[in-house]
């Protein structure tokens, strides 16, 4: 995971228009450490208009925030325990959608994945940046987003392009879309060292439930072990 405030340069005052416009804020990510660094980065509110309004590290929270507080933008991470952030946007769909206070929604990600980021395009965000974006760039990319701009790191415009170009448009990985999206976290966390019980933990589920789903992604994706659905996984950065 990268480091927040390794990248980002310091985020700097442009004549005094970012502190005039506000834009309220909640953060989630399910890496504490992360959430604290963005946080000191971008939530100087008299330097950059960008006020923090609230934070979570699972689906729960997040709903449980976003319903309550009303951002105008949330900063969502991909790959968050309860569902990911699919599911996230999934519940806040009538938030998106109020005409008179919209809740709008920027991916915040460390993969560049094109089913990450054709995935929650899908489910409602407004853009999709990932976390080597400096803080100055993402304070931008957050008011574009609070005016309804589509805001991408570079390159990742053209995995929606490609997705959207055509109603009858192929899947981005056929062997992708066999796996549920609980297979699919599961596989992500496998791949990065996990161990069941520390699967388990995150996802909320038990220790039997996560083999049953690592069995069937071996099944689906026709590997043997974990090390090939390592390999798997990296060659496909989905890691």
């Amino acid at each position: 995971m990268s480091d927040p405030t390794e990248a980002n340069e310091p985020v700097e005052s442009t004549g005094g228009s970012a502190a005039e416009r506000r834009v309220r804020v909640v953060l989630v990510d399910d890496h504490r450490m992360f959430r604290t660094g963005v946080q000191a980065e971008i939530g100087r509110t008299e330097q950059t208009g960008v006020e923090v309004v609230g934070e979570a590290a699972d689906v729960d929270q997040a709903v449980t925030v976003i319903t309550a507080t009303r951002p105008e933008v949330v900063l969502l991470d991909v790959h968050l325990p309860g569902g990911g952030g699919v599911e996230v946007l999934r519940r806040c769909a009538p938030l998106m959608a109020d005409a008179e206070q919209p809740v709008r929604f920027l991916a915040l990600s460390v993969s560049d994945a094109a089913e990450d980021v054709i995935g929650v395009i899908r489910g409602g965000a407004r853009g999709y940046v990932t976390k080597t974006i400096t803080g100055t760039d993402l304070v931008d990319s957050i008011f574009r987003v609070q005016d309804g701009d589509a805001v991408f790191s570079p390159r990742l415009a053209g995995f929606v392009l490609d997705a959207f170009a055509s109603t009858d448009a192929p899947p981005v990985d056929e062997d992708l879309d066999r796996l549920t999206q609980r297979e699919r976290e599961v596989l992500r966390l496998i791949a990065r060292g996990y161990a069941y019980k520390e699967i388990a933990k995150q996802l909320f589920i038990s220790v039997k439930t996560v083999e049953s789903h690592v069995s069937a992604v071996l099944r689906k994706l026709q590997l043997s072990n974990r090390h090939e659905l390592t390999r798997w996984a990296t060659a496909r950065r989905l890691v």
